[in-house]
């Protein structure tokens, strides 16, 4: 077993395996704290050195920011053409990739590894240029600064008052080959800057009064050291793992705690983080839950869940695991993590219990190998507590009551059986009924059954008898022999069934979690969503459950359990919640007395709401395991609230661009076709006007006919225009009435006489058609929009057909052209507002014709389709119901 346990992980010899790949470039940053440290510099003197080696090296990019120190090193490296982007009428120069990999050196440099890259080229970050060309098998130098790492972000913001725009992920820093530190002190830099060596005089003195101050450089120069010592610290780590080496190796100071639920481990916490400090060591905080042994006790449960957030709070990292040994699942934890020093509390048992039960320290101390055991004493205090022997009587008092009607039942078997069987036999019976009072009625009924069964067993079953006296002294053996294995029995089996309690409860909270996971996938609705958790909450905690939202930068209540409104003092503790992002109410340290307990509910965009909840009995609060399960529900629900407010957003995004979409559409047509009439309209009035005396008759009559025929196209935009307001409110008042179709195709005809000219059309009407209930003028619109556009997309010579069908129950009207026809995937979109065929681009509208086609004829009941027509051109069918 040992030496499977030593075996190297075989994760993580794969990852190195796939480390040393020889495919992938490698990697090397000249890691800095600020400009002008000299990592551009030490760039181009490694660089020298390893084409003095032979090694092939070119300058993909740098910047030497006319520091003429750093100019004199590009001098003898080959350097390559930048690229040329072009944005707002400025040449940017920038890294070019295709010519790097094309050219494919051993070795390239490339400055400012964090640069943002100009718009349009191939990747937004010069770092991920880097990824293809490492991608492509070739060494990568490069540099930077500290600040630029994403985890230093808010860090770096918060000492020097400046947010850096330009980051990177810290994995490239992890996955880095090499990384060297330059180094130099920040006395020397600001000199460096004050002559001029790291930016012109006016960057330099701007740079010397926000950026470039003593404190921030030194707080910079910390970071960097030690961001460097800890990528060093996991390469140590991961050579450890992978040639299974259990260590640890003493180079860095790493504490670990151990937290139990005993009232010493809040002072052991604060000890190790004191002892951190003087060591400048990193300290990890771990909690272990025996599942030989599941805590039950909810004071326990809580003390170690406020030790824990009490470490967390003091810079610890935290881990509660589980195991079956407290010193195997610690030490464990202690080897994998290279800790150093293990802090433990002196035990405060009594030593008789300690020999029986065995001593965790003792084993801790034993098994530790190289890790130096802290034991701290500081329970001077702590009264001394007596330890009871695992015995609670939490049973309901007739649990004991028919315990003892077990013994009673039992002694009277036994006096029925007595003279047949030996008395060693009778006493299976008094171990069956303890193991059957174990099982149905606890620890407590089971250790009173197995004491009174010896003491009847004695007093009624063996002689001489009804006396306590024992004549044979083999007895006492069996007396003592029965109860323990009584005791022993009836522990080991009420210690299971809590064990399975606990399997229960935990398998009830899974549970719980995925029937809402199940429910919440499926909803997208915000207040679908806030009526899941609510129910589901409210029937899992039997209590009233509310959600709290912002709304216009102040927090409102937006559903809750039916009959239930929080009043002005649980708002103003919903309201704490939410602005310091931290449990406030009952239960909790901040507000305890408020009857609502409030959890935030927040991702990782940020604050989105809060999760009330409110007891029906007031005064009652969450135990520690409904606390859990309360906050994994917080965190399911914040992520569907988010969902769901996502999704709104979205579709409002997808409305307002439907919205902008159509207005630019609309402004865009009716600019056109209104300008083109009354241009048309404006200029023949004008010629009249101004040439009246000049034109001729005939001229005169031109004008005018072209005046009128503007006129009348003008009128049908305008009437499509208000048509279509009308059709979009709602607002189309129907007359409707029994109507021949011969009439209205007529009417149609006689109103586009001018338009159709000498266009041929056919009619084909067979005789006999009922009537067919419509509103006569719109409908004689939808045939003059119909015909209009037929006219619009076929040649002039071309014929127009009109052809009428009918069934038992309809009657349809074929429209059909000879013109260009339309894609078959875009003959849907021929009814939609402001579609028009591309083709021919001598054609005007709005592309509103059609559509208020359909709005009328689905509005009277009917139905318009289009299909193209074998030949050329299309078919528009127009069928309406007969009159009943």
């Amino acid at each position: 077993m040992k030496e499977m346990n030593s075996r190297p992980d075989p994760d993580e010899l794969l990852k190195n395996i796939q480390a040393e790949e020889p495919a992938r470039g490698k990697l090397k940053i000249f890691l800095g704290y600020a400009a002008g440290v000299g990592k551009t510099y030490a760039m181009l003197e490694a660089a020298h050195q390893r084409q003095e080696q032979g090694v092939d090296v070119v300058i993909g990019y740098i910047e030497t920011h006319e520091r003429k120190d750093t100019e004199a090193l590009v001098n003898g490296l080959k350097i390559l053409s930048r690229r040329q982007v072009e944005y707002h009428d400025i040449k940017l120069p920038e890294l070019n990739v295709d010519a790097v990999i094309k050219r494919h050196p051993q070795l390239v440099l490339i400055d400012e590894f964090a640069h943002t890259n100009a718009p349009g080229s191939r990747h937004p970050k010069r770092y991920m240029d880097v990824d293809d060309i490492l991608d492509a098998g070739i060494d990568v130098y490069t540099t930077l600064n500290v600040q630029h790492l994403e985890s230093m972000n808010d860090v770096v913001a918060q000492v020097t008052g400046i947010v850096v725009r330009e980051t990177v992920p810290d994995r490239v820093l992890d996955e880095a080959s090499e990384i060297e530190v330059i180094d130099l002190p920040p006395d020397e830099l600001l000199n460096r800057l004050q002559e001029g060596k790291v930016y012109v005089p006016d960057q330099a003195n701007r740079a010397i009064d926000k950026f470039f101050r003593k404190g921030n450089l030194s707080a910079l120069r910390e970071m960097s050291f030690r961001r460097a010592a800890e990528r060093v610290d996991n390469q140590m780590r991961n050579y450890m793992r992978t040639r299974a080496i259990q260590g640890p190796w003493g180079v860095a100071e790493r504490l670990l705690v151990c937290v139990s639920p005993s009232p010493l481990s809040e002072k052991l916490v604060r000890t190790t983080r004191r002892l951190s400090d003087e060591l400048n060591a990193e300290w990890f905080a771990v909690h272990v839950n025996l599942t030989s042994k599941p805590e039950l006790n909810p004071a326990n449960v809580e003390r170690a869940a406020k030790t824990m957030q009490l470490a967390e709070e003091l810079g610890a990292r935290t881990r509660t695991l589980t195991g079956r040994s407290i010193p195997e699942v610690v030490l464990a934890y202690a080897k994998k993590h290279n800790v150093t020093k293990i802090v433990v509390g002196k035990p405060i048992h009594p030593r008789w219990m300690e020999m029986l039960s065995g001593s965790i320290v003792d084993q801790l101390i034993y098994a530790s190998g190289d890790i130096d055991v802290y034991v701290i004493n500081e329970q001077a205090d702590i009264k001394p507590t007596k330890i009871p022997l695992d015995f609670h009587p939490h049973a309901p008092y007739w649990r004991y009551l028919l315990a003892f009607g077990l013994v009673v039942i039992t002694t009277m078997i036994g006096r029925l059986i007595y003279t047949r069987l030996e008395p060693t036999n009778i006493v299976m019976l008094y171990l069956a009924s303890t193991v059957a009072a174990a099982v149905y009625l606890g620890r407590g009924p089971a250790l009173l059954t197995s004491f009174l069964g010896v003491l009847a067993f004695d007093f009624f079953l063996i002689p001489p008898y009804l006396t306590f006296a024992v004549t044979d002294t083999q007895y006492f053996i069996t007396f003592i022999g029965l109860f323990l294995v009584s005791l022993v029995v009836s522990t080991l089996t009420a210690r299971t069934q809590e064990q399975a309690e606990a399997a229960i409860q935990r398998e009830a909270h899974t549970s719980a979690l995925y029937t809402l996971g199940k429910d919440l996938t499926s909803a997208t609705d915000l207040h679908q969503v806030a009526e899941i958790v609510i129910n589901h909450i409210s029937q899992v905690f039997g209590r009233d459950v509310v959600i709290f939202l912002p709304e216009n930068g102040k927090l409102r209540m937006f559903a809750a359990t039916a009959e239930y409104s929080p009043d002005a003092n649980e708002m103003a503790v919903a309201t704490w919640s939410f602005e310091h992002d931290q449990p406030a109410g009952l239960g909790t340290d901040t507000l305890p007395a408020a009857s609502l307990r409030c959890q935030p509910l927040k991702t990782a965009r940020g604050q989105i709401g809060v999760l009330g909840i409110h007891p029906k009995e007031s005064g009652k609060s969450l135990s520690p395991d409904q606390r859990q399960t309360f906050f994994s529900f917080a965190n399911q629900a914040a992520l569907a609230v988010e969902r769901a407010i996502l999704a709104e957003q979205a579709r409002q995004a997808e409305l307002l661009q439907a919205t902008e979409k159509l207005q630019t559409a609309l402004l865009n047509s009716i600019s056109h076709d209104l300008r083109t009439p009354l241009v048309s309209i404006t200029g023949a009035l004008s010629s009249l006007r101004e040439e009246s005396l000049n034109i001729n008759q005939e001229d005169r009559n031109s004008l005018l006919e072209t005046a009128y025929g503007e006129a009348e196209r003008l009128n049908r935009l305008v009437g499509n225009l208000l048509n279509m307001t009308r059709l979009e409110a709602n607002a189309i008042h129907l007359r409707l009435e029994p109507c021949d179709i011969q009439d209205a195709i007529g009417a149609a005809l006689d109103q586009l006489e001018d338009r159709l000219g000498k266009k041929p059309i056919v009619v084909n009407i067979p005789d006999g058609l009922p009537l067919v209930s419509l509103d006569f003028a719109l409908f004689g619109q939808v045939l003059v929009n119909v015909i209009d556009n037929a006219v619009k997309y076929s040649p002039k010579e071309t014929q127009i057909d009109i052809d009428v069908s009918q069934t038992d129950t309809e009657i349809s009207i074929h429209v059909s052209d000879r013109g260009i026809g339309i894609p078959e995937e875009d003959l849907e979109k021929i009814f939609d507002k402001f579609y028009r065929v591309s083709l021919p681009e001598s054609v005007n509208g709005t592309g509103l014709g059609l559509a208020i086609c359909k709005g009328i004829i689905e509005t009277i009941g009917g139905k318009i389709s289009a299909a193209n027509r074998d030949g050329g051109g299309i078919v528009i069918t127009i069928t309406l119901p007969k009159v009943n």
